[in-house]
């Protein structure tokens, strides 16, 4: 027995609303695309060090240079690379003198107030002429005559250049009562000179009577007499 019309009607009906229902369903979301990374480069391999040093261009004529550069296959070597000079330090100018001191560097010296209590190996110590080792004591004066003189100098020579002194005489030292000392500086004769100051003479080892300058003592206050 057939099923009525309405039947089948309802069920062909009741299908295609299913059907539809499920064509409706939501799909699930789809993730969104990743950025794709570039592509890094390569890293250039080492070069190997070079066996020799590198050809230099050619020239050619009429000054012109001829170009033979080329992609490096090796690096230099480090006793083919140009050394760099170190940078030298300019020299230390020397110091120049104080202006009126005869050529010694005086800056250490002290005034000296008294000449008869100046003290021996407080003033600056130099070398004077055939060998003579003596000092010098005290702040020359601004007209000094003692700035002429040279370590050494003989009685004589001193007096031909400053002139005669205000006051002078001769005295021993301790060396005179040494047994069996034939050294110099025995004896000594001073010169006092006024408002420039005293000179020192010591005699020459052996039995010679002369007597040699080994301290200059300025003092601008000198009365010039012993």
């Amino acid at each position: 027995m057939l099923p009525p019309p309405q039947l089948i009607l309802s069920l062909l009906i009741g299908s295609v609303v299913l059907a539809g229902c499920a064509t409706k369903e939501t799909k699930p979301a789809e993730p969104p695309p990743q950025p794709v990374a570039a592509p890094q480069p390569a890293p250039a391999p080492a070069l190997p060090e070079c066996k020799e040093a590198p050809a230099k261009s050619k020239t050619a004529a009429k000054g012109k240079t001829k170009s033979t550069a080329k992609e490096p296959d090796c690096v230099p070597r480090a006793a083919d690379k140009p050394a760099t000079a170190a940078p030298v330090a300019p020299a230390a100018a020397a110091p120049a003198p104080a202006a009126n001191t005869g050529g010694y560097d005086l800056s250490r010296n002290k005034p000296v107030t008294d000449s008869s209590k100046a003290v021996a190996g407080e003033g600056t110590p130099v070398k004077g002429i055939n060998d003579w080792e003596g000092e010098i004591s005290g702040i020359p004066a601004a007209n000094s005559r003692f700035t002429k003189l040279k370590i050494g100098m003989s009685q004589n020579e001193v007096k031909d250049l400053i002139g005669n002194p205000t006051d002078e005489g001769v005295y021993i030292t301790g060396k005179a009562f040494i047994p069996f000392y034939f050294g110099s500086d025995k004896a000594r004769w001073e010169m006092a000179y006024k408002g420039q100051g005293r000179l020192i003479f010591s005699n020459q080892a052996g039995f010679s009577s002369g007597y040699f300058l080994t301290w200059i003592i300025h003092n601008a206050n000198d009365r010039g007499y012993r």
